[in-house]
């Protein structure tokens, strides 16, 4: 084939022809991105301007040195959740392997999770794995899954399948079906549901909210009387989601109490432990969990508390013969294998990156004790921020924290509640301008609120200290 247009490193050389080309290529690639991880803390947390990065396609191929600056540019452009600084979103630094990880798996290409045959060592060992993590959840010894590229796919999945197994309308769709199909989720549940209920054309109005409490958790007794509620107007209730680890506040719904109802109800019971079920590998939190071996379906993110460079999510089910009933699409160009199954065939997506191997990587790296570390960690930093915000007499908290999530707000006396939403907008901004503290600001029961995640292993007490530091300079300095 004529590659006369192309430049010399364009491709490895399967002959090692152009060794030495590519060597260069990647390793100033490889340098330059170390080195600006390495320095990640001489950046803002969040860029202060955008990359100037052009989208035209040149007529000739770029120089190996202009390749490199515009790498450097969009890597610096970037947000910088690699900063000791960044504690505003479940982002964080990825483990060292999973990026490699990732890095190996676009050099073998063998990404098409399709089918075994272009796929097969990653094909079988995400059955293999997915069922390790099943049994970690105490789902039973039918459990198992695949994985998605993020926690709305995953969510999509199970509530595909529930769909499917709750009113048979795998083949012929839900026009035979006499009543609307409803499903059950806290009213600070994620958006993600919605969207589910949009694309498997229940309606996002099928999503019927639930009140919470106090500490932003589902109330059972709220969610008994909607269920009857939706029975009594005609509508037919199949699925309850439970969330373990809300976005904004780190939640955990009271899981055996919905169990209870589920059952009661035949409801579907999924649980969206997207962030908290990484708890399954803490020995002191995992009781926070109780509950969740009931589930028919579970959605975990590893890319969150386990540090997994994103994408990394999965939906596991109880019975994961499921799959197969109530999901599967055959790809007749394929050829099947009785002993691994086609994943594309059982999954929403079809050719998709084979995540399994980071994720693999990372457990095979950090082992059970590295993520247990990090996770008490997590709480022991969590704990500090607590107390100080309880014991700020300009403070409050959104809701007792049960994870690694510290929400609070600015509410000294001298400033009117109206205007409390416009303070705690400026104060995240001199957090960030001043002191290099990126902190997020989501809404929450119609206000503002500054939100802190407490994930990057780097982020330590000096860290908070300087949190509280600007928080009380920012106050004094408006008070006067």
């Amino acid at each position: 084939m004529n590659r006369s247009n192309l430049p010399n490193s364009a491709f490895v050389d399967p002959t090692g022809a152009n060794a030495e080309a590519v060597h260069d290529l990647a390793k100033e690639v490889l340098d330059q991105l170390l080195t600006q991880l390495e320095t990640a803390d001489d950046r803002s947390p969040l860029p202060q301007e955008s990359p100037d990065l052009s989208a035209t396609i040149p007529e000739s191929s770029g120089s190996p040195g202009g390749l490199l600056e515009d790498l450097e540019k969009a890597a610096e452009g970037s947000m910088n959740s690699a900063h000791s600084g960044y504690i505003g979103h479940m982002d964080t630094m990825p483990t060292t392997i999973s990026v490699l990880g990732d890095l190996v798996a676009s050099a073998v290409n063998n990404n098409n999770m399709l089918s075994v045959e272009m796929s097969p060592v990653f094909s079988e060992l995400e059955v293999e794995l997915t069922e390790r993590i099943a049994a970690e959840f105490g789902l039973g010894p039918d459990a198992g899954g695949v994985l998605a590229s993020g926690g709305s796919l995953a969510n999509l999945h199970a509530l595909a399948v529930a769909r499917n197994q709750m009113f048979d309308v795998h083949a012929e769709g839900l026009a035979g079906v006499d009543r609307k199909p409803v499903l059950f989720a806290s009213e600070v549940a994620h958006t993600s549901l919605q969207k589910a209920a949009m694309i498997l054309g229940l309606g996002t109005d099928a999503v019927v909210p639930v009140k919470t409490d106090e500490n932003s958790r589902l109330k059972p007794v709220a969610l008994e009387r909607a269920v009857e509620r939706a029975k009594r107007d005609g509508r037919a209730p199949f699925c309850v989601v439970a969330t373990a680890g809300t976005t904004t506040t780190g939640n955990i719904d009271p899981l055996p109490a919905i169990w209870d109802i589920t059952s009661e109800y035949d409801l579907w019971f999924h649980v969206d432990a997207a962030y908290g079920g990484a708890l399954i590998f803490s020995k002191a939190e995992r009781d926070r969990l109780d509950g969740i071996e009931a589930a028919d379906s579970v959605t975990f993110n590893p890319q969150k508390w386990c540090y997994v460079a994103k994408t990394c999510a999965m939906a596991l089910f109880a019975d994961v013969d499921m799959l197969q009933e109530d999901f599967q699409i055959g790809a007749p160009y394929m050829r099947g294998d009785d002993a691994v199954p086609n994943l594309g065939e059982l999954s929403v997506q079809g050719t998709r990156r084979a995540e399994v191997l980071k994720l693999w990587l990372t457990f095979e790296h950090l082992g059970r004790d590295g993520l247990d570390q990090l996770i008490d960690e997590s709480y022991r930093l969590t704990t500090m921020i607590r107390d100080r915000v309880v014991e700020h007499n300009a403070l409050e908290l959104a809701s007792r924290p049960e994870m690694n999530i510290v929400c609070f707000q600015a509410v000294p006396q001298w400033c009117p509640p109206e205007e409390r939403d416009d303070l705690n907008s400026q104060l995240q901004q001199v957090l960030l301008s001043e002191y290099d503290l990126f902190v997020s600001l989501p809404t929450y029961h119609d206000s503002r609120w500054l939100r802190v995640v407490l994930l990057n292993p780097f982020t330590g007490e000096d860290t908070i200290q300087r949190l509280f530091n600007g928080i009380d300079a920012f106050l004094d300095a408006e008070k006067t």
